[in-house]
């Protein structure tokens, strides 16, 4: 262990936090001491960012105690969590670009003189804070909109820190934009402010992150606590990874007994210039592909770009040996490309019409004569898809917006059944659905493999990954660091490459 400290300078017991239909925390527990950094880990849904909110105040718990500095806090609300001297690092950075790092830093907590604002002396200010406390050197005049991504990080924390009454800091996900040098930069100035005696909560999936700075780390899974590691070596990360999973792969993945044919997509060299670069993969028919990937490691504007969504800036996509242009969702579409998205909500439906309405939106023109839509024809369709994806209630004219996640997601899917599409691009398409429905649209999947399509699934479920792939490839910071076959695909490989928690092994035993 790197160091014993007997003070506590924030502790969470017992927190029951109930949503709707969802207990997202479940007597979950975690203490922090001062002087140290430490990790808070766990998949997607596990109750990170739910305790967080609870910390900050902005949710209430149903049960359990808040605890700042040996003061209980009931009801703990973001005035008297700030008063405590808790602050938060959040993902965003929530900048104005054509503000200086001056007046970012000081936004909102201006420095007065006699003649108005100090500007001088909030300048002189923001650069010695930046230097003595983050070890970097930026010019308060520089604007936000020139400065780099982990400039920009440090701006956010000294804007956080900069009235010297922290005592906690709360960083969540705080690397997760940033290229893979830029991260240092940020690594050294939790260093620095570790030194300093604040205590310091880190949110990260990237486990070689979390081994390589944090003192202890607590893994959350299913809503509660359910480890604790009061020693970080760099050889835990295998621990941690059994640890946040805690299942096996369910029964209700679909046998696979496909053999997927000759190479149909190609895609060589693609990058947006921004998320992603050098993007080289090839998809053959009948095979079900999938991308895996944190936030901020490219994917999911990989999957924008493949639809026309995003510009690609370089590279090229092919199908079936001939050039695709995907300029536009409208041209991906004619192409044969089609997308059900990650929020089906927002973007694959149209809530207020019906599942008739919602699933022959892409075949209008099929359906229609003169210019009218043939209700007869469209209503014989959707009755037949309904049939087919067994969509509950079994009735066209329901409206959308009351049916269940599951069965929202069978109605985007039923759209693109209908229009007979060659490469189907799944993005997290079992989030917010039971797992009843998670099993029918697993099996959905397969048979569309089965037809000879191409199938990419986007997922930050590992577990769901391994259960219906054939391959993964696996993105890091903006470029595809490795593809896993089908014969070596565990849940466990799969979660350590994702996290950088293989390098971290692999670098220990070079």
């Amino acid at each position: 262990m790197r160091g014993e400290m007997s003070d506590t300078a924030f502790r969470l017991k017992d927190i029951v936090k109930v949503f709707p239909g969802v207990k997202a925390l479940d007597g979950a527990s975690l203490d922090v001491r001062p002087g140290e950094v430490h990790g808070l880990v766990g998949e997607n849904g596990a109750g990170k960012s739910t305790i967080i909110k609870v910390l900050a105040g902005i949710y209430q718990p149903e049960g359990g105690t808040i605890e700042i500095g040996g003061d209980a806090l009931d009801p703990a609300t973001p005035d008297n969590v700030h008063a405590a001297g808790v602050r938060f690092i959040h993902q965003e950075l929530h900048l104005v670009p054509h503000f200086t790092v001056t007046e970012s830093v000081f936004m909102g907590q201006e420095i007065a003189g006699p003649l108005g604002l100090a500007r001088r002396a909030m300048r002189r200010k923001a650069e010695t804070f930046l230097r003595d406390t983050l070890g970097i050197e930026l010019p308060g005049n520089r604007l936000i909109r020139d400065i780099g991504p982990a400039e920009r990080k440090l701006v956010q924390v000294a804007r956080a820190l900069i009235d010297g009454h922290a005592k906690v800091v709360v960083f969540d996900e705080p690397t997760a934009p940033l290229a893979s040098e830029e991260v240092l930069k940020v690594m050294h100035a939790i260093a620095r402010l570790k030194r300093q005696g604040i205590a310091i909560l880190y949110v990260s999936h990237y486990l070689n992150e979390i081994t390589e700075i944090c003192d202890r780390v607590t893994v959350f899974r299913q809503g509660r606590d359910v480890s604790l590691f009061e020693t970080v070596t760099d050889d835990i990360a295998p621990a941690l990874v059994s640890a946040m999973i805690g299942r096996e792969l369910s029964a209700f993945f679909p046998d696979n007994r496909r053999t997927p044919g000759e190479i149909a997509l190609r895609i060589e060299g693609l990058g947006d210039g921004h998320a992603f670069e050098g993007i080289d993969l090839s998809v053959r028919r009948g095979e079900i592909f999938g991308i895996a990937g944190l936030i901020g490691s490219g994917r999911e504007e990989l999957v924008d770009t493949l639809y026309g969504l995003r510009r690609a800036e370089a590279g090229s996509v092919s199908l079936d040996g001939k050039p695709i242009q995907l300029k536009t969702a409208a041209r991906a579409v004619e192409q044969g490309f089609v997308l059900v998205p990650r929020d089906r909500r927002h973007d694959g439906l149209v809530l207020s019409m019906t599942v008739e309405e919602n699933a022959t939106l892409s075949t209008l023109d099929e359906n229609a004569a003169f210019g009218l839509v043939d209700r007869k024809k469209a209503r014989a369709k959707t009755e037949e898809l309904i049939g087919e994806l067994d969509i509950r209630p079994a009735n066209p004219a329901a409206v959308t917006r009351f049916l269940s996640g599951g069965n929202q997601q069978k109605v985007v899917l039923a759209r693109w059944l209908a229009k007979d599409a060659r490469v189907f691009i799944f993005d997290e398409p079992t989030v917010g659905v039971d797992v009843g429905a998670k099993a029918e649209i697993y099996q959905l999947i397969e048979r569309l493999a089965e037809a000879g399509a191409v199938v990419l699934i986007s997922s930050s479920d590992p577990v769901e990954l391994v259960g219906v792939c054939d391959r993964v490839a696996v993105m890091m910071r903006g470029a595809v660091s490795r593809t896993i076959d089908r014969e070596a695909l565990q849940v466990d490989r799969l979660v350590a490459a994702t996290t950088g928690a293989d390098e971290r092994r692999e670098a220990a035993h070079a």
